[in-house]
């Protein structure tokens, strides 16, 4: 790709959105409009080309993210159309990773919805232009102007119009430009560009002044032209509503209904005209193994980088989506990753593949900026970065939330249990936040994910493509533990004697203090401890042998055995024995010492508690609010907007397991609801 197009025509782009907003019906109009595609597949019929999962057809929404390429304007876009359920975050999170600028969809009718805010703060937190498409613009109900002020209020970004609806005309008028586009031909594919008619024009006055008094505060020539009330030159608008883009300051806000074809075309050159090249990128930053640090120009010189966002079963073998960042990548290259504790894990990539949604092609190469699948790679996961292996780096990792719902889960037939555990495995390298364990009172296998409809689709998968029948329990929300008050304790660890000469005895104590810290704090362990006998000092064995134990400890609760969390761990004084303090004897020590301080702490659960909007018909309000208090909701506000009501509160998880067949009961159908991980706290 990149032998024939420069890296300063490239456009590296997700397309990200609320569920249900209309994101991957705009990603196919796009792909149809560029000619990457010769029909557009509907979601609704379960043939989106960018939904090709049997999961994602089934359920009529997007759940892993697609990969797929598109020519407009002798730019080559590459696009992933990202999940918008709260379940899937993750996709989302690794997505944004690796691109260089993102379009945000909004329902025209709800505006900012609750994952709207948390694609938000992903966007924001690897500082990506942004665009917003404010789409369903022909429903009843649609309001440019308040989508416009929920993204600057919500959001606090600056949103400025570039094309608003001309809902007579079946067009938009584009503010720039001062034209009114008609969308014609059976498909929305012919574009009527004309000037936009003075009675038209007059009613888009309020936002043609927005948009140059938002590009006038970024340049001083363009402010003289606006205060002397002279039209500037739509080329000067461009460059500077480009500049402000880039900085993060403006993000230009286009109008349409992807559905009825409306307004697609006006966005694809607002991607080509404001999004970033990978050129303009600023630099990411690389740790190399001594700790020092280097900056990765993308398409800079030097040896190859390429960051692992994500690992794909494809064909039941293992594949790694990755990002070029420097140099070039052929099959039969040799590349290192530094796994855990600094260790350099060397592989060969076998083949490479250009994708395009739920279809690969080999490839010769990946140069930069370019978006690759990989196979060969047994051992390289999410966030790992490939180098070459005289020049070993590690980029930035990339986070995954933990979860907060559980199932027990066994297979059907006693002898599929290895079988189960191959195909877990497997899945849990492809997605960071499913995780299993063992219950290890119980006796069973947990499998623990991001929500219901998270490991209803794992289920699926598993009897899909592993041919396993799996038997499942009720769901059950994760909990964490935590203390109430402040405690003192301390543990003198002193088996008796061994009967084997060879064993010595082992004597050590650890004194420590425990403390509850607020919310969302995490865990703390500090404390320069007085080591006695006096003049004695840990050797950094020892050291590493009290962390050890500290984290053990703090691994497994007092009252459920759950982690522990937002409390602070004080080491106050070790007591050393001469060689009887073996490091054995101070993790055990240690460990202890935090388990014995812990029950005069006052130990409590901690549950997860999310924060819910839902949205009612204004009739329904009553029987709903009432149903969500004695849920043990907290109420923060109600919004009404036209014939519906928006409830934003906290509900504690486990009183929402299967709360959509309530809300749909109470609501004829007709409410719709969205929550996302708050955080963990007492109930």
């Amino acid at each position: 790709m990149s032998k024939t197009i420069p890296l300063a025509r490239l456009r590296n782009i997700g397309v990200a959105a609320h569920v249900d907003a209309g994101k991957t019906t705009l990603t196919e109009r796009i792909l149809f409009y560029a000619g990457a595609s010769h029909k557009i597949g509907e979601v609704h019929e379960g043939a989106a080309h960018m939904d090709y999962l049997a999961e994602e057809q089934r359920h009529g929404i997007t759940i892993t993210s697609a990969v797929t390429k598109a020519p407009w304007r002798d730019h080559l876009l590459q696009i992933v159309d990202t999940p918008g359920h709260v379940d899937f975050t993750i996709e989302v999170e690794r997505s944004m990773r690796i691109l260089d600028g993102c379009v945000l969809v909004l329902d025209g009718v709800r505006g900012v919805e609750p994952q709207t805010e948390t694609i938000w703060r992903q966007r924001s937190r690897f500082n990506l232009p942004a665009l917003f498409f404010v789409n369903k613009m022909d429903r009843p109900g649609a309001d440019l102007d308040q989508a416009l002020a929920d993204i600057a209020k919500r959001l606090g970004g600056e949103p400025v119009a570039v094309t608003v609806p001309a809902a007579e005309s079946d067009g938009v008028v584009h503010l720039i430009d001062a034209t009114l586009i008609r969308f014609t031909g059976e498909q929305g594919e012919v574009l009527d560009r004309g000037p936009c008619p003075a009675d038209l024009w007059a009613r888009c006055a309020p936002w043609r002044e927005a948009l140059l008094l938002a590009v006038a505060d970024l340049d001083e020539a363009l402010a003289e032209d606006v205060l002397a009330g002279t039209d500037p030159d739509p080329v000067e608008i461009r460059r500077v509503l480009r500049q402000g883009t880039l900085s993060g300051r403006l993000f230009p806000t286009y109008a349409g209904s992807a559905l009825r074809n409306i307004g697609v075309q006006p966005l694809l050159d607002g991607v080509v005209d404001f999004l970033p090249a990978p050129p303009d990128r600023p630099p990411a930053l690389a740790r190399r193994p001594d700790g020092t640090s280097e900056e990765i120009v993308l398409g800079g010189p030097g040896p190859l980088v390429a960051l692992a966002f994500k690992v794909q079963l494809w064909d039941g073998r293992r594949h790694v989506f990755a990002r070029v960042y420097r140099n070039r990548l052929r099959p039969g290259d040799r590349v290192v990753h530094l796994a855990a504790g600094g260790r350099l894990v060397q592989e060969q990539v076998a083949r490479l593949f250009d994708v395009d949604a739920g279809k690969k092609t080999r490839t010769d190469e990946a140069g930069p900026g370019e978006i690759v699948l990989i196979a060969g790679l047994r051992h390289a996961a999410t966030g790992d970065t490939l180098c070459a292996p005289e020049h070993p780096l590690a980029l930035e990792r990339i986070d995954a939330r933990r979860p907060v719902l559980s199932l027990a889960i066994e297979p059907a037939h006693g002898q599929d249990t290895d079988k189960l555990i191959e195909a877990l495995d497997k899945l849990t390298q492809e997605d960071p936040t499913l995780v299993v364990e063992d219950d290890l009172e119980t006796g069973q296998r947990l499998l623990e994910g991001m929500g219901e409809l998270h490991l209803q689709i794992v289920l699926e998968r598993l009897a899909r493509e592993f041919g396993l029948e799996v038997r499942s329990g009720r769901p059950a929300v994760a909990t964490r533990e935590t203390i109430r008050r402040a405690a003192r304790g301390e543990a003198l660890y002193a088996p008796p004697p061994s009967p084997d000469p060879k064993v010595g005895e082992r004597r050590a104590r650890v004194a420590v203090r425990l403390a509850p810290l607020a919310r969302g704090s995490g865990l703390r362990i500090g404390g320069d401890p007085r080591v006695r006998p006096e003049g004695g000092t840990l050797n950094p064995l020892q050291q590493t042998a009290i962390a050890d134990g500290l984290r053990v400890a703090l691994a497994v609760g007092p009252l459920q055995g759950a982690p522990l969390e937002d409390l602070e761990v004080t080491l106050e004084e070790i007591e050393l024995f001469g060689q009887a303090s073996t490091p054995e004897a101070l993790t055990a020590a240690a460990a202890r010492a935090v388990q014995k301080t812990m029950a005069g702490a006052r130990p409590a659960l901690l549950h997860p508690v999310m924060a819910v909007e839902v949205v009612v018909p204004e009739a329904n309000l009553g029987a709903v609010l009432g149903d969500l208090q004695a849920r043990q909701a907290a109420i923060r506000d109600t919004v009404g907007r036209g014939a519906e009501v928006t409830i934003v509160g906290e509900v504690p998880l486990e009183r929402l397991l299967g709360y959509t067949t309530t809300l749909r009961s109470l609501t004829q159908g007709r409410g719709q609801f969205s929550m996302q991980f708050e955080r963990f706290d007492l109930v």
